[in-house]
């Protein structure tokens, strides 16, 4: 009987939380699939998982994330927007979180380290 309990969690399909920045906001996703996908530089998101509670609450950012990817299949994330990625046993509450106003009207854009970067000890 100890094995059946196994089985049936080792056949659930795994459950992850994505944390990206969009338009100066922190996206908090649970979706059943993330993979690298197709498209260079981009994070696939698939099946995002939107709670189905049955309590009176209604969270504001939760229905606008449900409206703004309602129909969507896959969800492609630019790299440089990803905070985290992480397996979790269980899904929450998707939610948009403000960020902190950068100072000045620029946004940089951000680029991952690469070859055109200074290695210590030269110039």
């Amino acid at each position: 009987m100890g094995n059946s309990s196994k089985t049936a969690a080792a056949k659930q399909k795994p459950i992850y939380r994505v944390l990206f920045q969009n338009h100066g906001n922190l996206y908090e996703l649970y979706a059943r699939k993330v993979s690298q996908g197709d498209l260079f530089a981009f994070v696939e998101v698939e099946d995002i998982i939107f709670g189905s509670r049955g309590g009176v609450l209604v969270d504001p950012s939760e229905e606008k994330l449900k409206s703004e990817f309602a129909g969507v299949k896959r969800t492609y994330i630019p790299l440089s927007a990803m905070v985290r990625i992480d397996e979790v046993e269980k899904e929450g509450a998707n939610k948009i979180v403000a960020l902190a106003a950068p100072h000045g009207n620029v946004t940089p854009f951000h680029m991952p380290p690469g070859p055109h970067e200074s290695k210590p000890g030269r110039r």
